[in-house]
């Protein structure tokens, strides 16, 4: 166990102090021996024994204070672990006269040298009061300054959050009040701040006391607790502040002494998405993990995600050589024994690819690489074609000739019954991974994602852009609605996934019920600290290919089966093959109007049988294995 003690280099202070120190036990020396122990002459008559104690107690005391620092200690901000120390430091100080006054005097008054002790520990306890309780003062009388802040939670937690608070902090938050359900402590004062009441009567005294920021200070309260508490903080219009959870503290995230704004996901008024980690842990460790995009948004979490598991593995495969960089430099400053291989390539690259899975042998697949930008895609539904479909269809088919145990691809809430081209490319690309499939040792599946909180062209950041920027806030619709998830949770889902699939399923996530965007943006403007009519709120118009709510399943994709809490399996739609409709597409890929059309009616029905009968289907097949010989791999490729 280590001990944490706040000591700083010896200064003129310290130096005075330990001066005082000697002062006071040259003084508890004397009146012991010399006034209350006077009646008794073999104690207080003989001067050379007075002196021989004095000069054996000062030496002890400055060699123990030396050696255990006790005068380096900032007594202004001591706790009783100081305390504990500096009697430690006098009751050894004590120890010691006592040996080599027996040593050298053959004789002491074990009651004199008692008192003194208590003598020395009283004025020595006495002055560092009088430094704490100066500089208490000096801060009372101060003008305070600064927001005025409410603190929620008087426990320990709430105790190191008023004191830092008070002590550093008076130029932006000046803490007023704490609200705590502990009756012990109503009335107290917790760092000269008073408890002024229970957490049932927030609002009131937000109202009462003119409070501009509330800290929530209770780790430990349960997540659906602490979303009732925020939305009451919210309604308030005041600035939230909140002290990490305890998943975040234990996991080595955040530290006790940071505060972070209020997140988004915060609000979002459901359980964040577990892991079973025992069963992951079995599946993943040692493995060899091949990560398409792993630059990106999602990507990239994947990758922080995975090696928590130690893989044995992991390739880094994505062809934006900055973002691979980045990914590949964090996951290099963590102390781990896995492997790290950034590769660069695109997944339009079918060759690229080959080379890439022939000298890795990746077990497992993550394809994370897309194009997700909807009004982008509108305006380049052959690019959209080109990685969305084609790349997923060279992922699935390396995948599947390099006998890849599993592969999990990942795509949308867009995909079902979409209005735009992206969504319709990830329904025809879901369908590419479904036919595989249906013919291979491979695992394959599909994971399903609503539109997830800060990844790259998503809302929240274009929100907190917009704020920055003074506004307004840019709102297509006041109706459209979006189910959100964050990105550590799309992560999570991806993983459980892998090591849930038995092949073919399409995965989704229960998020809950779907959020207004433009409560979105409200709660954004009032986290930031403004009001919606400094940040005010317009609206745009939905943009191409959006639509005003988004679905996890189609009506006919909807099933009770749950592979784990809050994951479900959705039956999707079926098909006679999808490689007709690929060589349709071929054909309309320089023709946008004519591409864009046939792709949403792919993806929003079913191919009639007499259409599917008068396509033509390729009856190639890749042939598979699975070899060290790379020349034979090669010549089968």
């Amino acid at each position: 166990m280590t001990t944490r003690f706040t000591y700083y280099p010896m200064d003129r202070k310290n130096a005075m102090l330990m001066m005082l120190d000697v002062m006071i036990a040259a003084a508890a020396i004397f009146l012991t021996f010399k006034l209350l122990f006077a009646h008794d002459t073999t104690v207080s008559g003989d001067t050379t024994k007075l002196m021989t104690i004095l000069a054996l107690k000062t030496v002890a005391l400055l060699a123990l204070g030396w050696a255990t620092r006790v005068y380096r200690i900032d007594w202004r901000y001591g706790s009783m672990r100081e305390l504990q120390l500096l009697a430690l430091v006098l009751l050894t100080s004590d120890l010691l006269v006592l040996g080599a006054a027996l040593v050298v005097l053959k004789s002491i008054s074990y009651q004199a040298l008692f008192v003194q002790s208590l003598l020395a520990f009283n004025g020595m306890l006495f002055i560092r009061l009088v430094a704490r309780t100066r500089s208490f003062f000096r801060f009372r009388h101060a003008q305070p300054s600064g927001k005025a802040t409410l603190i929620i939670g008087g426990g320990d937690s709430g105790q190191k959050i008023t004191k830092e608070l008070k002590e550093y902090r008076t130029n932006v938050l000046n803490v007023v009040g704490i609200l705590d359900d502990n009756p012990l402590l109503q009335r107290l004062y917790i760092h000269g701040t008073p408890v002024i009441g229970s957490i049932d009567a927030l609002e009131r005294k937000i109202e009462e006391y003119g409070i501009e920021v509330v800290v929530l200070a209770i780790p430990s309260l349960p997540y659906s607790k602490r979303i009732q508490l925020l939305k009451r903080i919210e309604k308030t219009g005041v600035e939230s502040h909140a002290l990490p959870m305890l998943s975040e503290l234990a996991s080595g995230k955040v530290s006790m002494n940071e505060m972070r704004e209020v997140a988004i996901e915060d609000l979002l008024g459901r359980e964040p998405v577990q892991l079973d980690v025992s069963e992951i842990s079995q599946k993943l460790k040692g493995a060899t993990i091949f990560i398409s995009g792993a630059g990106g948004s999602i990507g990239s979490e994947l990758c922080r995600q995975l090696i928590k598991f130690e893989p044995g593995r992991l390739v880094l495969f994505g062809h934006g050589e900055n973002s691979i960089y980045s990914i590949d430099r964090e996951l290099r400053g963590l102390d781990t024994e896995t492997d790290i291989y950034p590769v660069i390539g695109d997944v339009q690259d079918r060759n690229r690819l080959i080379e890439v899975f022939e000298h890795y042998e990746p077990d497992i697949v993550y394809h994370a690489a897309a194009h997700k930008h909807v009004p982008l895609m509108e305006g380049n539904p052959k690019e959209a074609v080109k990685n969305n479909v084609y790349g997923t269809k060279n992922m699935v088919e390396v995948a599947h000739l390099f006998n890849v145990e599993r592969f999990v691809m990942i795509s949308t809430d867009k995909a079902v019954n979409p209005t735009n081209v992206m969504g319709a490319t990830k329904r025809v690309a879901e369908m590419v991974v479904q036919q595989q499939a249906r013919h291979s040792e491979t695992t394959f599946s599909v994971v399903r994602f609503g539109n997830v909180l800060g990844s790259r062209g998503s809302v929240v950041p274009l929100f907190k852009e917009q704020i920055e920027r003074g506004g307004p806030v840019t709102v297509t619709h006041p109706e459209m609605t979006r189910y959100f998830m964050t990105i550590p949770e799309a992560s999570r889902l991806v993983i459980q996934a892998s090591v849930r699939a038995s092949g073919g399923e399409v995965f989704v996530l229960d998020m809950g019920q779907p959020v207004k965007i433009v409560d979105l943006a409200r709660r954004m403007i009032t986290l930031s600290g403004f009001t919606l009519d400094q940040i005010p709120i317009e609206y745009s118009g939905i943009r191409p290919g959006e639509k005003l709510y988004e679905e996890l399943l189609a009506t006919s994709e909807k099933t009770d089966s749950q592979v784990y809490d809050k994951i479900f399996v959705g039956c999707t739609r079926p098909f006679k093959s999808v490689d007709p409709i690929l060589l349709t597409i071929d054909h309309l890929l320089d023709q946008p109007n004519a591409l864009t059309s046939f792709l949403l009616f792919v993806a929003n029905s079913e191919i009639p049988e007499e259409v599917m009968e008068n396509m033509f289907t390729p009856q190639i097949e890749p042939v598979r294995m699975r070899t060290n010989d790379s020349t034979q791999r090669r010549k089968t490729l």
